[in-house]
């Protein structure tokens, strides 16, 4: 049994394939395998994962040309896995040299936690750097968060295999199922791991470190940006369902996020509202009811009443008040400021209609 194994999915990434496989080659800790996850790649990309497999018996590729989904492909490479810890890493991205070690190191330092992601370097297509994450850092950050947007990058986590197994958690499925039959979501493919990571969240310990352990590549063929729109459509039913997974959890009054969501740093247009304070005040009820009490929670709670008023100058005046008290992030600043500009940058914003309390 290793330490680490790998989930690697590829499709047609033969341009960025061999990096991303030497960066696992490479790492410092050498107790791993590597499932190269094949679905159905015609580029040359499965040629290239045999040739390394023939030479390092610790890379496996798996054919998978009929996954019926993503989240069934990264199931079925879970049901292959035995080690201690899994971790995760697109065929474009790239892992720093003590990626594996440094999150050994997290793990033995945090027994019960069942999931931990990083911050990471964003670079282009020719390998630049154009960028970094802002990530929430640490146990009480990522739970006070999760409602809200996606809180670890997928490529960069890496997650307990026991906690998994015990849990029975699998991507794209409702494993918590505190929801009746009819409610429950699933999500094959393109916010899987949001559902995945929230759900592990609510009924565990999960955190991002605060060191850039991988290189994500942002090159315009990636899925947030070319299925955006459907994207953040997933993202809005992940929220809600997390929502009401945890109020039912709770026993409490079930609370709609999704007018404080900023999925991309963006906010769901309500073309019929822009006052949604009196949500804010339950919501927040609920969560202060619910959640240990933390300096991170009260500074999520403090954005989200930033944008509880869609009004501009009351959203202006509200976020210098909220950045004056708690010290500025890129994140927030980006989604207050993508809302002031909408109308000069004509953004396209997820449009939102029905009741509010209709979720």
């Amino acid at each position: 049994m290793a330490t680490f194994d790998v989930l690697l999915p590829v499709k047609n990434c033969i341009r960025f394939l061999r990096e991303s496989i030497d960066s696992i080659c490479a790492q410092s800790c050498s107790d791993w395998r590597l499932f190269v996850l094949d679905h159905g790649s015609t580029d040359g990309s499965l040629e290239q994962a045999q040739a390394y497999a023939r030479h390092d018996k610790r890379i496996l590729v798996l054919q998978v040309p009929s996954a019926a989904s993503f989240s069934n492909l990264l199931n079925y490479g879970l049901e292959h896995c035995d080690s201690k810890y899994v971790i995760r890493q697109d065929a474009d991205d790239v892992s720093r040299p003590r990626r594996m070690d440094m999150l050994a190191s997290a793990f033995e330092a945090f027994e019960d936690t069942v999931l931990i992601g990083s911050q990471a370097r964003i670079i282009d297509q020719h390998g630049s750097a154009i960028g970094s994450t802002n990530l929430p850092v640490g146990m009480a950050a990522l739970k006070a968060s999760v409602f809200f947007k996606i809180p670890v990058l997928h490529p960069s986590a890496a997650m307990r295999l026991s906690a998994l197994r015990r849990l029975r958690a699998r991507y794209g499925e409702d494993f918590i199922k505190a929801l009746p039959a009819q409610s429950r979501l699933t999500v094959p493919s393109l916010a899987e791991d949001y559902f995945l990571f929230g759900q592990l969240a609510l009924v565990g310990q999960c955190r991002n470190l605060d060191a850039q352990l991988l290189e994500y590549r942002w090159h315009g063929a990636n899925v947030s940006a070319t299925k955006s729109l459907e994207q953040l459509h997933y993202a809005l039913a992940i929220s809600r369902n997390l929502a009401r997974t945890f109020s039912a959890m709770h026993g409490l009054p079930a609370f709609d996020p999704a007018p404080f969501c900023n999925h991309g740093d963006m906010l769901f247009n309500f073309p019929s509202d822009r006052d949604f304070r009196s949500g804010f005040l339950s919501m927040k009820n609920i969560l202060t009811k619910a959640l240990p009490n933390s300096l991170e929670l009260q500074r999520d709670l403090s954005f989200r009443k930033v944008v509880s008023d869609r009004r501009s100058l009351a959203m202006t005046a509200n976020y210098l008040h909220h950045a004056s008290q708690h010290g500025g992030n890129r994140s927030e600043w980006r989604t207050v400021k993508s809302w002031l500009l909408r109308n000069v940058r004509n953004r396209e914003f997820l449009t939102v209609t029905g009741q509010l309390d209709a979720i």
